[in-house]
């Protein structure tokens, strides 16, 4: 399928039909099939080096397989017939978009908000984030969510659109295994230091260009929506970019931080370890749950604004090949 056609029909697919927990998703697939070989690549007592040996195999064998068999799947689809062909192929596209998930399952968090139910909020809020939830008050949850949106609006729908415009459907999947493997095992904690080593620096490496156009892209959308800030969007982001312990995440977050004007960053627990982080906007008040809603929006305009960039890169790389 033409990747000009593929990018918008994948995204609307994702925006109408979401991510159906019936529907066998690739992703799920990925993390299962990394659990799996965790188990039997690590024993209990072995040296730093045999585990970072191990945590490097593990992550090249997800990235290439995924690749390759996902091609293979397309490829074996389409000698069956063209149609059949082109619907695996926008199947599986959708699969690597999370759009409509992060848009509804923020929306959860914020409804919860709204209408006064904390406990709620904080349960709903644990299924989008890693840090702890449960003593959270209105506006912590509402930082949280807003941080959550801006990442994943990079990772979940940018990185994707980018790489799919870049090297089509497996080169699009082969960037969700690098995701999950980083979510699954690239943490900085005693466990996983030198086994996710590899993963975690394979992360950064491929979502330094989709988190700062994700940026761009929120900077570009706050010219579009009412109360948004965009040439404070722009200045906060190169001034605060930098100030994440990830060098990609701080990128849209700064961007929408400055947007909103609101404040970013800060202290987090997780898994009752407190971690100290720098702030993002500190010369803006804390979130509210207004600004926590406006963020939704506001991603998704970006969203949108990342999908014409790609439909546009696919057409310039086009028309150059047939000139």
């Amino acid at each position: 399928m033409n990747r000009g056609i593929l990018l918008p029909a994948a995204y609307l697919v994702d925006e109408i039909a979401g991510d159906p927990e019936w529907f066998p998703h690739p992703v799920r697939l990925i993390g299962s099939t990394i659990s799996r070989a965790e188990f039997a690549l690590r024993s209990p007592h072995q040296s730093d080096t045999a585990d970072f040996v191990s945590g490097l195999v593990l992550t090249a064998a997800i990235v290439s397989s995924s690749y390759w068999l996902t091609a293979a799947v397309i490829q074996a689809a389409r000698k069956y017939s063209a149609v059949f062909g082109d619907a695996t192929e926008l199947s599986l596209a959708w699969t690597c978009l999370a759009a409509r998930n992060l848009e509804q399952e923020a929306s959860n968090v914020t409804d919860a908000l709204r209408f006064g139910d904390l406990p709620l909020a904080r349960i709903l809020l644990s299924r989008i984030v890693g840090r702890d939830t449960a003593d959270l008050d209105a506006q912590e949850i509402s930082r949280a969510v807003i941080e959550t949106v801006a990442e994943s609006a990079s990772d979940g729908v940018m990185a994707p659109l980018f790489y799919m415009a870049v090297g089509g459907v497996p080169l699009a999947m082969a960037y969700k295994a690098v995701n999950t493997l980083d979510s699954m095992i690239g943490h900085a904690d005693r466990n996983y230091i030198y086994f996710g080593k590899a993963a975690a620096r394979l992360d950064d490496a491929a979502n330094y260009l989709p988190s700062r156009l994700c940026a761009l892209a929120i900077v570009a959308a706050s010219q579009f929506l009412s109360h948004v800030d965009p040439t404070s969007a722009w200045l906060t982001w190169r001034r605060d970019g930098s100030k994440h312990k990830s060098p990609n995440a701080g990128q849209p977050e700064s961007a929408i931080a400055g947007a909103l004007h609101v404040s970013l960053g800060g202290d987090n627990t997780y898994s009752g370890e407190l971690i100290p982080a720098q702030r993002m906007g500190q010369e803006f008040p804390s979130p509210t749950i207004e600004k926590a809603v406006q963020s939704i929006r506001l991603v998704s305009v970006a969203s949108l604004i990342g999908l014409a960039v790609g439909v546009l890169m696919v057409n310039l790389v086009h028309n150059r090949k047939h000139k």
